[in-house]
């Protein structure tokens, strides 16, 4: 069974980069993962998107881009704090797409396809309206999936007046599924609405993860609340010693 070193904390909320740096080397099972990449910037410039919040274009406040330039030292993180034979999966737009599969390569994952989050209607554009989003699939070592009858597009309405770039619980469930055994744990770096840790943890699985906004950061204290037996403010607080396995009685899962 996996365990993470004590002192790690289930939400954090650093620069996403700075937070995989200070996890151990092969102490992670999975990472699934949906930076805010810069092409949204651009898509919110012309008006065919409405999910960056904070950008040169809008002066609402939500997050910032992460720039394509850094894709390299995030890469770089994942692969090391991945175990030997384990899965990474990146959600992103089809142009983040070309600029992120040579680098993750290069780093050292293998690629094996883009799978397709269907969201079955049709989003915002001008040229063939998006309905879908790519999940980069990558491998560390080799792992094999745990049901090999998967299609590789999952069928899943988008989450309407949610979290910008929310994600359904379901399509996370499908990959946590996929590539990970009860017990182990999976972490984000951008946790975001943190649908993959409310994922993790009803699949009996373990979820550590990061996330720079403050925003961010209030709606997983209160998701997480309903999994873990401490008060929503003390989450961030509690340590991996604290909460670590989920066979233990420290965590209620509803």
């Amino acid at each position: 069974m996996s365990k993470l070193n004590n002192s790690h904390k289930i939400l954090s909320q650093l620069d996403a980069v700075e937070w995989l740096k200070s996890l151990d080397d092969a102490s992670i099972d999975l990472l699934i993962t949906d930076p805010p990449y810069e092409s949204l910037e651009k898509h919110r410039k012309i008006g065919t998107t409405t999910r960056l919040k904070e950008s040169k274009s809008s002066s609402n406040q939500w997050f910032s881009i992460f720039p394509n330039d850094r894709f390299e030292e995030l890469f770089i993180e994942v692969f090391r704090v991945l175990k030997k034979n384990s899965h990474f999966y990146l959600f992103c737009d089809s142009e983040t797409m070309f600029h992120a599969k040579p680098i993750a390569e290069q780093v050292g994952f293998k690629f094996w396809k883009p799978i397709i989050w269907d969201k079955v209607k049709i989003g915002m554009g001008y040229h063939y309206r998006a309905r879908y989003e790519n999940i980069l699939f990558f491998e560390k070592g080799k792992r094999k999936l745990n049901n090999f009858s998967i299609p590789d597009i999952i069928e899943c309405p988008r989450i309407h007046k949610g979290y910008p770039t929310e994600k359904p619980v379901d399509v996370s469930k499908v990959l946590i599924n996929q590539s990970t055994d009860p017990g182990e744990i999976v972490a984000d770096p951008f946790f975001g609405s943190c649908s993959i840790g409310v994922a993790a943890f009803e699949l009996d699985r373990n979820f550590i993860g990061n996330d720079i906004a403050d925003g961010a950061m209030e709606i997983a204290q209160e998701r997480l609340s309903k999994y873990i037996t401490t008060s929503t403010k003390e989450i961030t607080e509690k340590t991996v010693e604290d909460i670590n396995l989920v066979p233990q009685l420290s965590l209620a899962l509803v």
